[in-house]
């Protein structure tokens, strides 16, 4: 059992002397009703099982309560959510370097690598970066990166158009929706 008067820090549940109502519908540990109950009956009933009273829905009225073992449902809860993160894709954001003097077959082979990126799932941030007075051409490396999301049309589509972010030129492309 947990300690008297434990909360849940996420679902602010509150368990045994924690409910502070005078009458409470209790819901036993194999979902049946037993009807409306004083607290203090309920928390008698729930320590003669070895349970805990949970407050489940606490806007009802009057607030909804479940016998069960309170460690036990935090347990199953986390484990849950575990298994819920683990099912989740997380979608990377890959970054291709280029510069505006970079040259047609270089570019070829960063495209190739963005491609693959592409198609694993992943976002592709191209960036290419301005050294000294190349910074007074952006139009080159606009041109360059017109050219890539041209050539990776076909399995991605810009998510953010080319933009000026210090001295490099950016733009993310994501998968396409298949």
């Amino acid at each position: 059992m947990p300690e008297e008067g434990a909360i849940s820090s996420k679902l602010q549940l509150r368990v045994n002397e924690m409910i502070r109502t005078r009458e409470v519908r209790v819901v036993d540990d194999e979902g049946k009703q037993l009807g409306i109950l004083q607290v203090r009956d309920a928390l008698i009933l729930a320590r003669q099982k070895g349970l805990d009273l949970v407050e489940v829905a606490p806007n009802a009225v009057p607030p909804v309560c479940r016998l069960m073992d309170f460690g036990k449902f935090q347990y199953e809860r986390a484990k849950k959510e575990r298994d819920a993160r683990k099912a989740q894709k997380q979608i990377e954001v890959k970054e291709v370097r280029l510069r505006p003097k970079t040259g047609e077959h270089d570019v070829a082979f960063k495209v190739r690598d963005a491609r693959r990126f592409i198609s694993e799932g992943n976002k592709v941030k191209i960036r290419i970066r301005f050294r000294g007075r190349e910074i007074t051409h952006p139009e080159v490396a606009k041109e360059m990166l017109d050219r890539v999301a041209q050539e990776m049309g076909d399995i991605a589509a810009i998510e953010q158009a080319p933009a000026m972010e210090g001295t490099s030129l950016l733009m993310i492309l994501m998968p396409k929706e298949s």
